[in-house]
């Protein structure tokens, strides 16, 4: 019991100093919520990896072949992070490094994510 309000404790303590901050998932949708670089970064980079799951699971179930659909990935993928901070959050681009460095934000792990799951349903499953 003394452990959890210590720990309880040390979590407000570190929210007071700023070391840890709260994330809400309304926060997600919301144009008038100010974001850090670190943040944006975080959210634009996870929104990737689960957009390379589910496109490489559904590569891989529907048997999907050839470098077109890589492309295809590439492209679902870069349109929703862009539609994301550009059309839904409306962020100002230039104070997070231009359209260049968020577009870029998490791509090369998700494109081996996407190629993993892509490659291992697909063999899993049809062969």
């Amino acid at each position: 019991m003394k452990e959890k309000k210590s720990v309880k404790f040390n979590l407000q303590q570190q929210h007071q100093n700023g070391h840890l901050s709260p994330f809400k998932f309304a926060k997600l949708f919301d144009q008038e919520a100010s974001w850090d670089k670190d943040q944006l970064g975080d959210v634009l980079h996870w929104i990737r990896q689960v957009v390379a799951l589910v496109c490489g699971l559904l590569w891989g179930v529907i048997p999907l072949v050839g470098g077109i659909w890589i492309i295809a990935f590439l492209l679902i993928s870069s349109g929703i992070i862009y539609g994301y901070y550009a059309m839904i959050l409306k962020v100002d681009e230039e104070e997070f490094g231009g359209h260049g460095a968020l577009l870029q934000e998490g791509l090369f792990v998700s494109i081996m994510l996407f190629l993993l799951a892509w490659t291992l349903v697909y063999s899993l499953v049809h062969f």
